[in-house]
């Protein structure tokens, strides 16, 4: 590659980075975004003959950023901590102590096993078992597909009952 092809590039991925991030509001984001629409117009490129690849490269940024925005908003939605809930409160009080401190040993054991999760899991867990979410909107939520919502379900399931024993 030439010096004048490989400074032009260059200063196209600055100028795709910085638009990006003028979008998303995140360097790292901005990265990540740009990376994928590389990858996006080398597969179109593969299929196609591109007229103005810059302009296809600047609308998916632009798609991608937005993409990135509206998964993040919607995770902010449905993922405000709520630092007053606690699993250990759920614990019945009517129960009689005995059974109270049981169901918090329960319960603590739980977020232990929670807390060993990968995050993705983690939260697909707690939507659908703690929260009610039904498997779209998890997947909405995770961006991932209801086939991979299920699958970390199950995961996490699973690995949860193996550490309640």
């Amino acid at each position: 590659m030439s010096t004048a092809i490989y400074k032009h590039s260059m200063q196209v991925h600055g100028e795709m980075v910085s638009y990006a991030w003028r979008l998303t509001g995140s360097r790292d984001q901005a990265e990540e975004v740009v990376q994928e629409a590389y990858v996006r117009l080398a597969e179109a490129a593969a299929k196609q003959l591109l007229e103005k690849p810059a302009a296809y490269l600047r609308r998916v940024v632009h798609n991608l950023a937005l993409d990135h925005i509206r998964s993040r908003k919607r995770r902010e939605r449905l993922f405000v901590p709520d630092t007053d809930t606690n699993l250990a409160d759920m614990a019945s009080s009517e129960a009689s102590p005995e059974q109270q401190t049981l169901s918090r040993m329960e319960i603590f054991r739980l977020q232990e096993a929670l807390s060993e999760l990968p995050d993705n899991i983690r939260i697909a867990v707690e939507m659908h078992r703690l929260g009610g979410a039904k498997l779209r909107e998890i997947a909405e939520a995770l961006d991932v597909s209801t086939t991979q919502a299920h699958y970390f379900i199950r995961k996490g399931v699973a690995h949860c009952l193996t550490k309640l024993g």
